[in-house]
């Protein structure tokens, strides 16, 4: 049996004795702890260096990944004087500890989607000792903060990219400490009162904050709940104890990168120096390919451990709204009494003035779950202008303001933002934000067209007015108009897939001659008529869907003509299909959307003019993207790609999403509004069938 002894800086209580079978071999490992004092530590070297197969040398602070400090070159001497005097191997654990950071980063990337770090917010307590997982992190994320200004120097500043890391590193921090006028100044209450109130803020604006191993209870003795709530903390040789008071302080995931191969939590000093004796080789021969070869073989992966319980990640995003109209604008309090008492033109003036307000914050949203364990939390940010300004000015205009949102939303931890509203729709569709913003971007275009057929199906269904088999085509006639637009020619392949006969319509004939040869090609069973009039089949439709670019309250149909009881989705931004059309056929379901129910008992967010739980689907978009750990740029652009459409649909059933809601131009249909226009068209049908049918036969 092998011994191997750790003679730790650290106390003595902790000590501990135990046998463990590693590599094929039997161990006995010892703890000593010596309270801090060197001279009990070199008492102890020299007592069980010839006994001891191997000593780890515990409880001292590493030496800095890159950059040289002072503190740790006296320690790294003592360390060698101590080493010299005896003959048995002795070890820090340093190899080890940065060949085990790096890999537990990379598997746990790998082992959690390949995307458990992207684009998160990651707060370093010091960037210096932990170089090898920031290093490895910035590959993943740009959104760092270094706090080792302020802990080394008293310096209330902070570092937010590698490189300003490694331009610290080179030799800046020891330059700082010969400074005495800095020394007096880091000493002056004011400034220790500052210093500690702003890394309170970094720590609370961290997702993932990585803690040293060496003096983990100083670095974060002030941090409570309101610090450390719900966050991620990456750290080595996380000893019961730390569990402990990390639970209590309501951390939800604890990354150890110390790998735990034993029953006991042992640092890495321990696990080199078993690691020397079971391969029987120098110390110093040892290399890091050796010691990889050991962690994969040996699979000697980062412990991940859920302090309160339960598997818990959260991914985060950003959406962009802005207010429609005046209207909406009067729903702030302080406007809407303006309003009452103010000149003609007072709100006109509102509205130009805040079109060029910066973007800000309208609501935090909370509460997100999916069946699969993942949750989301985001942010509603608000622009200002309304469609009426965004239009008076040029694209840019629109551009710089969604451009600052991306910003603001990355600076919270946001991976991923999605357009709202007239955003998607100014310039080039969200192309150029696209291009330029710091995160990923999505208009929310797939998921609005799946959402607004999804409530068609719906509505199909509820109005009882058509036979649905089961895994059957519906023996019916739909049509779309603009069938080769963006969300046109979508609708036209996915509606070919449920329907038996499908009517296209759109004014640009080699494209939909292009269309159906495509689309037979895909569905042959589906009868495919195409026209550049709508008025042509327009009375014997039972499902129409709008969705041109010419709308705006302007009729691309005269629903005058349209079958009783025909289900019309107008997915066109702005409106197809006006108020007043809609009003005058009480005996036709027009839908203007589908709306989403969010998954999660406890989903809060401000009002939206939507129910309790229930968001517009471009926003679901969003969402389903962020809980799928999807940080990418999915829908842009005035092009749709169907299958993106069916993708977004599946993402969401995975996670949950349900369809809440079917809405028109005047609200969310009821069940008895619903039902009201089924019974209505069956009355037409009856008045009017015998003329339809004569006009169908001939």
């Amino acid at each position: 049996m092998k011994q191997i002894v750790s003679i730790s800086q650290g106390e003595s209580k902790d000590d501990y004795e135990f046998v463990a079978e590693f590599l094929g071999q039997k161990f006995n490992i010892k703890r000593i702890g010596t309270d801090g004092d060197a001279d009990v530590a070199s008492d102890l070297l020299e007592k069980w260096d010839t006994e001891a197969d191997a000593i780890g040398l515990g409880g001292l602070n590493f030496e800095y990944s890159i950059g040289s400090s002072r503190s740790v070159e006296k320690q790294k001497k003592r360390v060698e004087k101590l080493k010299s005097k005896i003959k048995s191997p002795v070890t820090t654990g340093e190899l080890l500890r940065r060949v085990s950071f790096e890999w537990a980063i990379r598997h746990l990337q790998f082992k959690f989607g390949n995307n458990y770090f992207n684009l998160t917010k990651v707060g370093f307590i010091s960037g210096l000792l932990n170089y090898n997982i920031a290093k490895v992190i910035s590959e993943y994320t740009d959104n760092l903060t270094f706090m080792d200004p302020i802990y080394e120097n008293g310096i209330p500043k902070f570092l937010n990219s590698i490189k300003d890391l490694e331009m610290y590193a080179k030799g800046i921090h020891d330059v700082l400490d010969w400074l005495p006028s800095k020394r007096l100044a880091s000493s002056t209450l004011p400034l220790k009162k500052w210093n500690e109130y702003i890394v309170r803020k970094a720590i609370q604006k961290a997702n993932i904050l990585v803690v040293p191993a060496h003096n983990f209870y100083e670095y974060l003795k002030d941090c409570s709940l309101e610090e450390l709530g719900g966050k991620t903390i990456i750290t080595a040789t996380a000893y019961d104890d730390r569990i402990q008071f990390l639970q209590e302080r309501g951390v939800d995931v604890v990354i150890d990168c110390t790998p735990k191969i034993l029953e006991q939590v042992v640092g890495f000093n321990v696990l080199e120096a078993m690691i020397a004796a079971a391969l029987d080789k120098p110390l110093d021969e040892i290399t890091e390919d050796d010691l990889l070869e050991v962690i994969s073989e040996q699979r000697m992966d980062a412990r991940v451990i859920y302090p309160q319980g339960e598997f818990r990640r959260v991914n985060r995003f950003a959406f962009v709204i802005h207010p429609l109209s005046q209207e909406q604008l009067k729903k702030d309090p302080n406007i809407e009494l303006a309003s009452r008492y103010a000149p003609r033109g007072f709100m006109d003036a509102v509205e130009k003035i805040i079109a060029y307000s910066p973007p800000f914050i309208y609501s935090k949203v909370t509460g997100i779950k999916s069946p699969t364990g993942v949750e989301a939390e985001g942010w509603l940010i608000t622009v200002g202008g309304t469609p009426k300004q965004m239009l008076a000015h040029n694209a840019e205009f629109t551009y710089k303001r969604l451009l600052q949102a991306a910003k603001m939303a990355k600076r919270m931890g946001a991976q991923i933002m999605g357009l709202g509203a007239f955003t998607k729709v100014v310039g080039d569709a969200g192309k150029t934000v696209a291009k330029l913003a710091d995160i990923p971007i999505t208009t929310g275009n797939s998921y609005s067209a799946s959402g607004a057929l999804w409530a068609a199906a719906d509505a199909v269904r509820r109005m009882g007015l058509i036979k649905v088999e089961k895994g059957k085509k519906l023996k019916a006639k739909t049509m779309v108009v603009g069938a080769t637009g963006a969300i046109g020619s979508v609708c036209c392949r996915l509606l070919a897939m449920a329907f038996t006969d499908l009517y296209m319509i759109d004014i640009r004939h080699s494209k939909l001659l292009a269309l159906k040869e495509s689309i037979l090609d895909e569905t042959p069973d589906t009868k495919i008529e195409i026209s550049t009039r709508s008025d042509k089949y327009l009375e014997d439709m039972d499902v129409i869907v709008t969705a041109t670019s010419r709308g705006g309250g302007k009729s691309v149909i005269d629903i005058m003509k349209v079958k009783p009881g025909c289900v019309i989705t107008d997915v066109a931004r702005p409106l197809d299909l006006g108020k007043e059309d809609v009003a005058k056929r009480p005996d036709v379901l027009v839908i203007e959307s589908g709306e989403i129910l969010l998954p999660g008992d406890n989903v809060e967010l401000k009002d939206i003019g939507l129910p309790p739980r229930v968001a517009y689907a471009c926003l679901a978009e969003t969402i389903v993207l962020a809980l799928e750990g999807r940080y990418e740029i999915f829908t842009i652009g005035r092009e749709i790609e169907w299958q993106k459409v069916k993708e977004i649909y599946k993402m969401g059933i995975k996670h949950g999403m349900k369809l809440a809601a079917i809405s028109g131009v005047n609200g969310v249909f009821s069940d008895a509004d619903i039902a009201e226009v089924a019974s209505r068209a069956k009355e037409a049908r009856l008045e009017k069938g015998p003329v339809k049918l004569k006009r169908s036969a001939s």
